[in-house]
C-alpha cells in the first residue's frame, strides 16, 4: 500500500475507485472530475445500474480514462460517528476490494472516501482506510499478494495524513 499526491483521473491502473453518490450519475468532487475525464459513456452504463447504496460498490468500463474500469462506491455521510459510519465506509472499501480481487486487477486507486462534501473527518476516514485494506489484504481467503493499492491524495493535507498512518503500520 502506497499513498500518493495525484489526480486520480490520471492514472493508469487496473481500476480507480470514484466516491459516487447513490444515484452513480456524477456530482461534485472527484466524482464530477471522473465523470468528466471518463466521457458521457460512463452516464450511460450508470444508467442502467440502477444506483449503488451507500456502503456498496458497482463496476464500469474506465471509457476515456487511463484506467481500465471504475469501481463506484457511496461513502457514508458523517452525522456524528455514531450512524454506523465506520462500518459503512469499511464496507466501501472491502467491497471494491473484493471486486478487484474477483476481476484478478493488480492495481487498484482510492480517492479519500466520503472526506469532501460527505464530512466525514479526513484523519479517521483515513485510518479506517488504511486498517480495512490492511485486513483485506491479509485476509488468506484471497490470492491477492500482487494486488498493489494506492490511495491517492488530492491535496496534500490528505497525503501527509495517510504518509503519517502507512508508516507506522
Amino acid at each position: 500500500m502506497e499513498a500518493i499526491l495525484n489526480d486520480i483521473t490520471k492514472l493508469k491502473v487496473d481500476a480507480i475507485v470514484n466516491a459516487a453518490n447513490n444515484s452513480l450519475l456524477g456530482g461534485g468532487g472527484v466524482d464530477g472530475a471522473i465523470h468528466r475525464a471518463a466521457g458521457k459513456e460512463l452516464v450511460m452504463e450508470c444508467r442502467s445500474l440502477g444506483g449503488c447504496k451507500t456502503g456498496d460498490a458497482k463496476l464500469t468500463k474506465g471509457y476515456n480514462l487511463p484506467a481500465d474500469f471504475i469501481i463506484h462506491t457511496v461513502g457514508p455521510i458523517w452525522r456524528g460517528g455514531y450512524n454506523a459510519e465506520a462500518e459503512l465506509l469499511a464496507r466501501c472499501y472491502r467491497k471494491s476490494i473484493q471486486i478487484a480481487v474477483a476481476k484478478e486487477f493488480e492495481s487498484l486507486a482510492f480517492p479519500c472516501i466520503s472526506t469532501g462534501i460527505y464530512g466525514y473527518p479526513k484523519d479517521k476516514a483515513a485510518e479506517v482506510a488504511v486498517k480495512t485494506c490492511s485486513e483485506e489484504l491479509e485476509n488468506s481467503s484471497y490470492k491477492i499478494s500482487s494486488l498493489n493499492i494506492i490511495f491517492c491524495c488530492f491535496g496534500q493535507d490528505d497525503y501527509d495524513i495517510y504518509q503519517q498512518i502507512l508508516n507506522k503500520s
